[in-house]
């Protein structure tokens, strides 16, 4: 059961929307419904809007701008995590995108962000490597750090640079350290591209350290990360995908497992990605650990150390 739950939540690579199984297998009434409900939504505002220009270049700062995507600066160091900005984020179509529709907006266009100094893509799934975005982002000064097997589906001539990783491998860019750790997740984009990697990471910069989970379901690698400052952890798309992702609860330990003084909770409230109500995921990681959740909505920022 567990195999033809991956196999179908990888037919189109988006994780937990099942985009693959609308078209292959006898999930599609879920997909088609889900996409039906999507064309007649509006996008809401995103509810804070930040201000990193602001942000002085000493000590930790972050914004969740909205799923996976955070902007870290660190001692003036600026890195952007799994960035999405697309309105739609699926396969591709000509003009149709076929796949899941934003529920709010991002909380900064990109060309409101600061320079970046280093993107940092965990894996491939369209909801993590949204290749629109990537290509608004292409910039000669611009270094991006990604799993193994997936460079091929970015313009590298465009960028600084292109590193691939796996787990346990590092990379440096400038004065940040990026190593990748084992997570609990799966890596194809597509139904049979199954040689592509998956990864966490831990980014170490003078005496900061911040662990960005990407995707991943309960596992106990994180047990060897030896502490950090900030955990960015995925809480949501956990119903009916638990063998894929974690619960919040299930998050709030591999964070704690991870040593880390605060957390900051991701994948939820951007995509209906699964079944689970798209309040419930913040509001079980609140009962399990409020006092040291670093970001609760999206737009919001926050200096952690």
């Amino acid at each position: 059961m567990a195999t033809k739950r991956r196999k179908i939540l990888a037919g189109l690579g988006l994780g937990a929307a099942g985009v693959g199984a609308g078209l292959i297998y006898n999930a599609a009434p879920m997909f088609w419904q889900q996409f039906a409900r999507d064309l007649g939504h509006d996008i809401e505002p995103a509810p804070h809007k930040p201000k990193p220009k602001e942000w002085p270049d000493t000590g930790l700062h972050a914004a969740w701008l909205g799923h996976s995507t955070v902007l870290l600066k660190i001692d003036g160091f600026h890195v952007l995590t799994d960035p999405v900005f697309s309105t739609w984020i699926g396969l591709g179509l000509g003009p149709l995108t076929l796949g899941l529709k934003r529920i709010v907006e991002p909380a900064l266009a990109p060309a409101e962000l600061p320079r970046i100094d280093l993107i940092l893509l965990s894996h491939a799934h369209m909801d993590h490597f949204d290749l629109p975005t990537l290509r608004t982002l292409e910039s000669g000064q611009v270094p991006v750090v990604t799993a193994r097997g997936t460079s091929d589906l970015l313009r590298v001539d465009r960028y600084k640079s292109v590193q691939e990783i796996g787990w346990g491998e590092t990379a440096r860019v400038g004065p940040v350290e990026i190593q990748g750790f084992e997570v609990n997740h799966w890596g194809a984009r597509m139904r049979s591209d199954t040689w592509r990697g998956y990864n966490g990471y831990v980014i170490r910069s003078g005496k900061r350290r911040v662990v960005f989970a990407g995707d991943t379901a309960m596992t106990h690698t994180f047990q060897g990360l030896g502490g950090a400052d900030l955990a960015i952890m995925p809480i949501g798309a956990y119903n009916p995908w638990i063998r894929v992702h974690c619960n919040p609860e299930q998050a709030w330990q591999m964070a704690n497992d991870a040593r880390a003084d605060r957390v900051l909770p991701v994948h939820h409230h951007t995509f209906t990605l699964s079944r689970e109500p798209i309040g419930e995921p913040l509001e079980r990681l609140l009962n399990v650990g409020k006092d040291r959740v670093a970001l609760k909505a999206i737009g919001e920022e926050a200096r952690i150390s």
